[in-house]
């Protein structure tokens, strides 16, 4: 257990639980750049950062660049490729693969940006393909899928932090950079590195749950859904950037909450769409009509529509591949807003679930895929088309609409009574008069209609 702790701190003092306690960070940060560049300096130089440094970067207008290279990478003698590949022995053109597979670019071969814990990342790497744990090939799809996860946390980081402004200068923003990095930076590895831990723990505990199945490690069973919001295209084409972000923010939150509340797994989310897993039928068919339900209800968003199917997938690097993906995948297009469609297999396994009911639709050619059958989910006894929840919501959108249709009306008569009179204006009045009658038309046609 002490060795296990150990890794898990990574041996670092600084990686302590004490250290994480919650502060004003905001207030210590006004306290920060009110001490001057005095108190950066001290921070710097704690960091192990040369006072020749700190003052040819003051100098030469590049300390905020300085301050980000060090206090998250550390500070150390860099070095360039040859003088990596010299100390590791790794093959250039293999350390290149890897270097792209993580995401970053080329580097200059005079360039010195490395430092000793790229060492320690090659050594990693030779050690999983020495020992024979990996290939080549199968280390650098790893690599490829800890990039792409590890840019994606560190982009939402980012953005998480906006709230704190930055100046323009190189100097002031390097006063703000360094006490958040300093501040956050070990809060938010430890973070990372928990809730690593914790998925693995989860994924491997539910691999070995199935071990009795006959099924091979990279196949099983599951239930896969998507999850599509209905006229995302023309909503994003209809609001501003912070709007957008607000509404597919919101999409996610609901989109997450509500799988992993019902016992499923988020597999990614692709701007409007989710995709998900779930062990078994029943949880799948409940996380799809609570969704159903949850954004029908919601008054920011639109309804989504959602397609199920259930068999055997095959898992790789933390997606699902395989017929039954690319039918759940092609039927929820088809989908009307606020409905759930499934296959034939998935409704063949939950058939004798009590609390919901199917209906029988009309088999579907799909693209690629061939003649599907399909069946629409619902709540035992609840008819999806006039759900309470999905009325209230629409009965008060329609409501809104009604009272700014008779606002205008009003406005629009009262231009045509001045028209009138004004002889010069009759064919004025005459055009406004016409489209009152038409408001009018579509007031009482609404009003049919609620």
């Amino acid at each position: 257990m002490e060795e296990n702790k150990l890794l898990f701190d990574n041996n670092d003092s600084d990686s302590s639980r004490s250290k994480f306690s919650a502060e004003p960070i905001l207030e210590n940060l006004e306290n920060f750049i009110n001490k001057g560049t005095d108190s950066l300096r001290e921070l710097l130089i704690k960091k192990g950062i040369s006072e020749d440094e700190i003052n040819r970067a003051i100098k030469e207008d590049w300390l905020d660049l300085l301050v980000i290279d060090r206090l998250i990478m550390g500070a150390s003698t860099p070095m360039n490729e040859e003088e990596l590949l010299a100390i590791t022995g790794m093959d250039k053109d293999v350390a290149r693969r890897f270097w792209r597979a993580l995401g970053f670019t080329e580097v200059p071969e005079n360039e010195q940006i490395f430092n000793e814990q790229d060492i320690e990342a090659v050594g990693i790497m030779q050690s999983l393909v020495g020992t024979g744990f990996v290939d080549e090939d199968r280390a650098v799809q790893l690599a490829r899928v800890i990039g792409s996860a590890v840019a994606r946390v560190a982009e939402a980081q980012v953005t998480m932090a906006q709230s704190i402004e930055v100046p323009e200068t190189a100097l002031e923003s390097a006063e703000i950079l360094a006490f958040v990095l300093d501040e956050l930076v070990p809060k938010l590895s430890w973070l990372i590195q928990y809730a690593w831990r914790r998925q693995l723990q989860s994924v491997l505990r539910r691999i070995r749950m199935h071990r009795y199945e006959g099924f091979e490690s990279s196949q099983t069973e599951l239930a896969v859904g998507f999850a599509d919001m209905v006229g995302f295209t023309y909503l994003s084409q209809q609001i501003d950037e912070n709007q957008l972000t607000e509404v597919v923010s919101r999409f996610e939150t609901l989109a997450h909450d509500t799988v992993v509340a019902g016992g499923g797994r988020i597999v990614k989310m692709i701007g409007d769409e989710a995709m998900f897993v779930a062990d078994t039928v029943q949880q799948a068919a409940h996380i799809a009509l609570d969704l159903v339900d949850i954004y029908a209800d919601d008054e920011l968003l639109t309804d989504i529509r959602v397609g199920l199917s259930f068999g055997p997938v095959l898992a790789w690097d933390g997606d699902y591949f395989g017929t039954v993906v690319n039918r759940a995948s092609r039927i929820v297009n088809i989908a009307n807003p606020g409905s759930v469609l499934t296959t034939k297999e998935f409704f063949d396994t939950l058939q004798e679930d009590e609390s919901v009911e199917f209906r029988v639709l009309r088999p579907r050619v799909l693209k690629d895929i061939g003649r599907v059958d399909l069946y629409s989910l619902q709540r035992k006894g609840v008819d999806p088309q006039i759900s309470t929840g999905r009325l209230s919501v629409r009965l008060k959108k329609l409501t809104e609409v009604l009272r700014e249709l008779d606002e205008l009306r009003d406005h629009g008569q009262k231009l045509v009574s001045n028209a009138r009179q004004s002889d010069s204006s009759n064919t004025e009045g005459s055009k406004l008069n016409s489209t009152i009658k038409g408001l009018n038309w579509i007031v009482k046609q609404i009003d049919n209609e609620s």
